[in-house]
């Protein structure tokens, strides 16, 4: 399960794990407000697998997309009512997506 910072907590990382699911959640070491440093309860088992590093750059490269489809896009707050048209909707999206990143693809 592929999560952002703010489910690295101990109980969701130990509920993960007792159903059988490896945690792939961000670690959360950031300094709090009181100047310390936070213990994340993703630890050494999880993070010295090369999946755990490959997951967390491909969780950031679909970040990106659902990121500019908010901003740039049409998928902040939907018109649109029934699964069909959403499900278009989002589709259009991400063929808008597509056609950015072409002039980018093609320089690379």
């Amino acid at each position: 399960a592929g999560e952002d910072k703010a489910y690295d907590t101990a109980d969701h990382v130990a509920n993960l794990r007792a159903i059988g699911v490896t945690p792939h959640v961000t670690q959360n070491q950031a300094v709090t407000k009181t100047g310390k440093n936070r213990n994340s309860a993703i630890d050494e088992r999880t993070t010295r697998h090369p999946g755990y590093g490959m997951s967390q750059s491909r969780r950031a490269m679909v970040e990106c997309i659902f990121g500019w489809g908010k901003q740039h896009g049409t998928m902040r707050k939907t018109k649109h009512r029934g699964i069909a048209r959403v499900a278009a909707n989002f589709l259009l999206n991400l063929i808008a997506y597509n056609l950015i990143r072409i002039p980018k693809l093609m320089a690379a």
